[in-house]
């Protein structure tokens, strides 16, 4: 039983997984060498991306290919693409983590942080009006958007832009605390009262019991009040996150009416993508049955390595961390272009058309071509025996299960991994049998004919 209405928990825009980063080329049977073909479906971030990246040998390269059903959604994701690519001598390891994490998981972001989003978007909206026949940047290849999506991401990204002061649709500076609350009042009902026992009964009976006992009580109960997951700084954060608020269309006596808000998960929390694993197994320990570390710390530590290994596919050394740590002047982070976002080698991650999944197998140029393909929870239903026609002949289907979407309990999340499984078969993809069982992803290989 949920602490609260079912399947409105999860919101109905995914601004992260449901799912901790995986290096997708070792999901499977065999590891591909020489370039390696990608396609995600509705992953709603880039942390498979940048884990991946990670993993790769120095002479591999890959490709990524990212299918979204929200153009806010790829937006966003293109952001935290240019964030993750800031060069170092102008945004200091530490700090770009912190940057990262704030705009990644929070509802309110620091001054400092806005005027970092600000000069990005810029530069994204630049990149997606000029550019026409090549990518401005291959990690941020919009050239395959249909021109209308093109547009309504040079829309978002205006949006994006406006001041709080002067925004039409969102003008007073305390927009988001009332969109976030209006969200945990249409979640808890009359449960609304005794909130903070509903809070503590999702992450102790829910969250703690699958793994998570690294989110800690604080770091939660303030998140799922405030929206807040990320507070590693001193300093005011009380400035929207303009990349959290997104359009939902409501049906009002008879007439479409589209609202702008925060429709986004209230519920699993921003930690599950970089905060509940590690490799390093002291950042896990336990004193008296309490973790050390918070999920916060992780995450902090995770993105700071993803970035690292970032550095170290660029064509010269790697800054030293010293130098890494050194803070970066706010002049050198406004000169900076997409030209001058560090280019990794043998790395290009391709947005491709919202409707796109079924076209696909059309195409000659997608024929076999993917050697993994991914499927967010929310989008497994888009997965068909199509599929066929574009996986390589040893290919490896990657599908996010339910464990972590907290507004199913546990017959209904076992009951999506059965359905995943029938759809998967029904595609002409069985279990890989080879793997050890894991209850957050599924993983299929081709049938044997």
């Amino acid at each position: 039983m949920s602490a609260g209405r079912a399947s409105e928990g999860a919101g109905c825009i995914t601004w992260w997984g449901f799912s901790p980063a995986r290096d997708l080329l070792t999901m499977g049977p065999v590891r591909h060498e020489g370039e390696v073909n990608v396609l995600l479906v509705g992953s709603g971030d880039p942390r498979h991306i940048l884990k991946t990246i990670a993993g790769l040998q120095s002479d591999e390269r890959l490709h990524v290919w990212v299918i979204e059903n929200s153009m806010e959604v790829v937006a966003r994701q293109l952001l935290l693409l240019y964030l993750a690519l800031m060069p170092q001598e102008n945004m200091g390891l530490n700090e770009k983590a912190e940057v990262f994490l704030e705009v990644f998981g929070n509802s309110e972001i620091r001054s400092q942080t806005e005027e970092t989003l600000r000069h990005a978007v810029l530069q994204l909206s630049l990149s997606v009006t000029e550019t026409l026949e090549t990518a401005a940047h291959p990690c941020l290849n919009t050239i395959l958007l249909k021109f209308k999506e093109r547009d309504e991401l040079a829309r978002i990204f205006k949006l994006w832009m406006q001041p709080q002061s002067s925004s039409s649709e969102y003008s007073a500076p305390a927009v988001m605390s009332k969109a976030w609350d209006y969200r945990v009042r249409q979640h808890l009902g009359e449960r609304y009262d005794s909130k903070k026992g509903c809070f503590d009964w999702d992450l102790s009976m829910k969250l703690h019991e699958k793994g998570c006992g690294i989110i800690s009580k604080q770091q939660y109960v303030q998140w799922r009040e405030r929206g807040l997951a990320f507070e590693m700084r001193e300093g005011a954060y009380q400035i929207t996150n303009p990349t959290v608020l997104s359009s939902r269309v409501f049906s009002q006596r008879g007439n479409k009416v589209s609202l702008r808000g925060y429709w986004g998960d209230i519920v699993s929390s921003p930690y599950l993508s970089f905060g509940i694993e590690s490799d390093d197994k002291s950042l896990l320990k336990t004193q008296n049955g309490h973790h050390i570390k918070t999920a916060q710390d992780i995450s902090f530590v995770n993105v700071q390595a993803l970035f690292q290994s970032l550095s170290s596919r660029r064509g010269c050394p790697t800054t030293s961390q010293s130098e890494a740590e050194e803070p970066s002047t706010q002049t050198d982070r406004k000169s900076v272009t997409i030209n001058d976002l560090m280019h990794l080698n043998g790395i290009s991650v391709t947005f491709l058309p919202m409707d796109s999944l079924h076209k696909l197998p059309e195409k000659q140029k997608y024929s076999h071509l993917f050697n993994t393909i991914y499927f967010s929870a929310s989008c497994v239903h888009q997965l068909g025996p199509m599929m066929r026609q574009i996986a390589a002949p040893d290919a490896v289907l990657v599908v996010e299960l339910a464990k972590y979407i907290l507004d199913l309990n546990k017959e209904q999340e076992a009951g999506f991994a059965k359905k995943v499984a029938s759809i998967a078969l029904e595609a002409t993809f069985e279990p890989w049998q080879g793997g050890k069982s894991d209850d957050i992803h599924a993983v299929f290989i081709p049938q044997r004919k």
